[in-house]
């Protein structure tokens, strides 16, 4: 019967320790947009800054758009 005032008030305190490690792991943004940068990499019409530079500023096409012949 001992250990059970000793074990309440451990889990107690662990438990308030997780949830105030979770509430600033939230307010930091570690939770924000898992899949984002994996979604991103996958998209054929982002285009970088440095492609469209060397192409003299004109509009980049990437091979198999289906929007090629609307370029201006």
């Amino acid at each position: 019967m001992e250990i059970i005032y000793i074990t309440i008030p451990l889990v107690l305190v662990v438990g308030a320790l997780v949830v105030a490690v979770f509430i600033l792991m939230a307010k930091s943004g570690q939770f924000d947009d898992m899949d984002g940068a994996a979604h991103r990499m996958l998209m054929e019409e982002d285009v970088s800054a440095d492609a469209q530079e060397a192409a003299g500023g004109k509009k980049v096409v990437m091979p198999g758009d289906p929007k090629k012949n609307s370029q201006s």
